[in-house]
């Protein structure tokens, strides 16, 4: 497709071809490309409530309000006066700011972590917790789940080795084979595989890694006792339990999916990983834990980590209103809002004939298109990616913008109204017929 300059293409294909142009693939993050789903993205102009607009003037209710950070809608008026007055002071030091101090102690009032370092990206988050574990331990081996996303980390960017205790390989192209020689890759959920690990390699591993409840294969929530059962095999043998919550993380409750969980003093997670609701629409994140393993971080201690943009003051600001404003209040509204929806979509797709299981996660959910719970990553990739191309595509067109891929995970906000609720269930019963139509021409 070329730029058409007569105007008689859609603006969003027209933008769409010249971004193709200038870079890979059109679009700054994979997912957005909707190569999962097929077709041309939308590119959108504008944002408001539960609402997005697009550069064709079409308007769309968000269920994917940001991939999770819109906790209270776009334009929220309090969070946009923060930040218009934090922009008039000015928009980058390079110094240390008050919002940092603020929401460095907001999160520590939150969530169960001791100090804070601030970051820009859920990657950089991550990254920085692992190589602080290693540090600290002054061990190499990290243990990661297949089906677990924690961003774009070499390490972590492993596909499952021959064997269940074998090292891993790369899972993408750029990774070189030393970057994941030290990565192992385990099933999710299961017990058994994390206990033999241990068994032969404990007094190696540095770490492990995993997704408070994992978002980025669908939301496949941890068994009951799971994570606690991580946090003390890791304690008994010496090595850092680092709960991954830059999805969950004041989304999926008030204090995160640790919140949920039932964490106690006794086996708080090590280190705790933080993004998108924490930055209230702007690009930071952050990483936490214990006070003596933080403190090995430089300039107190010798693991050395840093960050031009860390903690910039715009950021922080939006951060900080967007969590004193995320009162048990909202989360209940999300809550309501949600289980509207789970019903509706339980209900249309049981009269189209469409098997299906929906999975939550607090307020995250996801629908599987399988007749099946699924628990691990083996059972994710049972659901009908093609019938889910129809899905996406028929709520598109009228009106609702789903995750375009099959493996994400659904967000309202405290802005999703009954307006937006409505025409959510309005557009179900002929999505739901159009996926099982897929199915019946196979």
């Amino acid at each position: 497709m070329s730029y058409d300059p007569s105007g008689s293409l859609p603006a969003s294909e027209a933008l769409f071809a010249r971004a193709k142009a200038v870079t890979p693939g059109g679009v700054n993050s994979p997912v957005r490309a909707f190569n999962a789903v097929g077709g041309t993205p939308r590119f959108i102009r504008s944002a408001k409530g539960a609402w997005l607009t697009d550069v064709d003037g079409n308007e769309y209710v968000d269920l994917i309000c940001s991939w999770g950070p819109m906790l209270l809608g776009h334009q929220h008026p309090e969070v946009m006066a923060a930040v218009s007055a934090a922009i008039a002071r000015g928009t980058s030091y390079g110094t240390p700011t008050e919002p940092e101090v603020e929401l460095a102690e907001e999160l520590v009032r939150r969530a169960p972590v001791e100090e804070v370092r601030f970051v820009s990206s859920g990657t950089e988050a991550t990254m920085s917790a692992i190589r602080l574990a290693r540090g600290f331990t002054g061990r190499d081996v990290v243990i990661k789940f297949a089906g677990n996303y924690h961003g774009h980390v070499d390490s972590l960017l492993a596909s499952a080795g021959s064997g269940l205790a074998t090292f891993a390989v790369p899972g993408t192209p750029g990774v070189p084979a030393s970057s994941t020689e030290l990565t192992l890759v385990l099933p999710y959920n299961d017990r058994a595989a994390v206990e033999a690990v241990f068994a032969e390699h404990g007094p190696r591993i540095a770490c492990l890694i995993t997704e408070a409840s994992p978002g980025n294969m669908g939301v496949v929530p941890p068994l009951p006792g799971f994570n606690r059962f991580l946090s003390e095999i890791c304690t008994r043998h010496g090595a850092l339990f680092i709960s991954d919550e830059v999805m969950t993380g004041f989304r999926a409750s008030r204090e995160g999916y640790w919140g949920i969980d039932g964490l106690h003093e006794e086996w708080r997670p090590d280190l705790v990983t933080f993004g998108k609701v924490m930055g209230g629409g702007f690009p930071a994140a952050a990483f936490g834990g214990r006070a003596d393993v933080m403190r090995r971080l430089s300039p107190e201690g010798p693991v050395y980590q840093a960050g031009t943009l860390s903690g910039n003051p715009i950021a922080t600001t939006a951060g900080l209103t967007t969590l004193r404003l995320a009162t048990d209040e909202v989360y209940a509204h999300i809550t309501h809002a949600a289980e509207q929806v789970k019903a509706a979509i339980a209900d249309s797709f049981t009269a189209a004939g469409l098997p299906h299981v929906i999975q939550s996660a607090g307020t995250m959910f996801s629908v599987f298109l399988d007749d099946a719970p699924v628990t691990d990553f083996d059972g994710a990739k049972r659901t009908d990616e093609r019938a889910y191309a129809a899905l996406f595509h028929s709520m598109l067109d009228q009106g609702v913008y789903l995750p375009p891929s099959a493996y994400e995970a659904w967000f309202l906000s405290s802005a999703h109204d009954d307006k937006a609720i409505q025409q959510i269930i309005d557009a179900l019963p002929t999505a739901a017929r159009a996926a099982a139509a897929t199915q019946e021409n196979k």
